[in-house]
């Protein structure tokens, strides 16, 4: 494996650490040892990034989207070579089984390349003229100097959808990734200053959170705040992005019900709930949490999740047997044993738990719970982790009420061979994203968000080029002011 090395921040185009020595170590939650530290960067550190981002603007915006494509296009080629080793470290800071890791460099690849032919069709129009000599046209351009903060979980795919969509537009974008998953940033952004992205194009930086983002939000250069985490921190960043009138892109937690129907394939539905709740260990923002079954087929079902379960294997994700590992630290342990106790104590049955080593990683076994309370605390908030609530239901009217009771709607999924009721779920599922007989509701070319406190606005697909981009309209007039006075 490699050394431990310090990870740096990227300003102007150059590596650099803080103004200070203030490092934090980065940590392998399969194994609890250092395995790099990262610079973080100070005031000054701050207002230099900006300042380049500014720079890197006017260099950005006046390259044609012709050659802005061919870069992100090398530099998604660049990405594809060094995948192997990307995803290794990837394993190493986030902790995911490899097989997942290599999946996500995969998919950011894709949306890369999505996005630099996208960005040759950030198209205007021509207005139909009202008075004769009248030209209108509705212009598209980059909004500005870009500001993206993204959450640990998925390292390469958040980060992805930040920065390919700001470049793929003409934006210039200085993003701070996450302290706890940061080798992944620094080498996708090795791998654009390689394809010969300009100087100040790409800022990545390291810090603390609530200085980065207060000095960032108030100072007048950026144009745009976008941002992948929490609903509580996506509410203070609103507020901080307010003061500045900040365009915001927020992609926000949810809490997917996934819905079984009693005339779906249970088979197929109990191999994806396995599937889609385990990946990651459950620490992924459209992961289903709320797992509501037709009360006719809910034994069956329950009886093969948990045959599908004990299949799962506890482990380092650098082991090929491991499909499932650790939750990133310690903290979210604690997590999940008091959402686990008061599930119990509202009177949940344990179906299923798993087993996980005996080292210093931060693992915490797959459940699956039954007879699960409304009341219960996993209910009512997002566990993003391994604990999978399964409760009965009786009606169509019953679960639609129950799936859409919350306030968050990012994803939802439901299992039924009925397109009648397939077209009912479709039209009544407050989400949004929607996944019928399917754990598939994110590529490149479709928008990527949720409704409610799930988010505002959207990444991927032509909605997501368009949140960095602004609407200017230009009148020319051609004829003599006489005529236009006839006229």
């Amino acid at each position: 494996m490699p050394a431990v090395h310090k990870v740096q921040n990227l300003i102007d185009g150059a590596w650099c650490d803080g103004h200070t020595d203030l490092c934090l170590p980065v940590i392998n939650p399969a194994t609890g040892e250092k395995i790099a530290s990262v610079s973080l960067a100070q005031s000054i550190d701050i207002e230099n990034a900006l300042q380049s981002s500014a720079r890197g603007f006017g260099v950005w915006r006046a390259t044609l989207a012709s050659g802005r494509q061919k870069i992100l296009e090398h530099a998604a080629q660049l990405i594809t070579e060094r995948a192997e080793n990307i995803a290794q470290n990837l394993t190493r800071e986030a902790g995911k089984p490899l097989a997942e890791a290599r999946m996500e460099i995969g998919a950011a690849v894709d949306v890369l390349r999505w996005y630099a032919e996208e960005g040759k069709r950030a198209y205007g129009r021509l207005v139909p003229p009202r008075v004769p000599g009248m030209r209108q046209m509705v212009i598209r351009e980059p909004v500005g100097p870009v500001i993206a903060f993204v959450a640990w979980n998925f390292p390469a795919i958040n980060f992805m959808r930040k920065v390919a969509g700001a470049l793929a537009a003409g934006c210039s974008i200085t993003i701070k990734p996450s302290e706890e998953t940061p080798m992944t940033g620094v080498a996708f952004a090795q791998a654009f200053a390689d394809a010969g992205l300009p100087n100040g194009v790409l800022n990545v930086i390291y810090g603390d959170p609530a200085q980065i983002s207060a000095q960032m939000c108030a100072s007048s250069i950026p144009r745009k705040l976008t941002f992948t985490g929490s609903t509580e921190v996506g509410k203070h960043l609103s507020k901080l992005a307010a003061d500045n009138l900040l365009r915001c892109t927020m992609e926000l937690g949810g809490h997917a019900p996934f819905i079984v129907f009693d005339d779906a394939d249970i088979d197929q539905a109990a191999t994806m709930m396995v599937a889609g709740k385990f990946r990651n260990a459950g620490q992924v923002c459209v992961s289903p949490t709320r797992f509501y079954v037709q009360r006719g087929v809910h034994d069956a079902f329950l009886e093969k999740v948990v045959e599908k379960a004990e299949a799962i294997v506890v482990g380092d994700g650098l082991d090929p047997k491991t499909t499932m590992g650790p939750l990133i630290s310690p903290r979210r342990i604690a997590v999940m044993e008091a959402l686990l106790d008061d599930a119990i104590k509202h009177g949940a049955g344990v179906a299923f738990q798993g087993q996980v080593p005996n080292t210093n990683g931060s693992f915490f076994a797959p459940v699956i719970l039954r007879d699960v309370s409304e009341d219960a605390q996993i209910m009512q908030e997002e566990p993003f982790g391994p604990i999978a609530p399964v409760l009965p239901f009786d009606t169509f009217d019953d679960v639609m009420a129950r799936a859409n009771g919350m306030p968050v709607g990012l994803a939802a999924y439901a299992f039924t061979s009925s397109a009648q009721r397939a077209a009912m779920v479709a039209d009544q599922m407050d989400a949004g994203m929607l996944a019928i007989n399917s754990m598939h509701i994110a590529s490149p070319e479709t928008p990527f968000g949720g409704i409610g406190w799930s988010g505002q606005g959207a990444e991927g697909g032509p909605e997501g080029l368009d949140t960095f981009l602004r609407t200017r309209v230009v009148t020319e007039i051609f004829n003599t002011p006489e005529r236009v006075g006839d006229a």
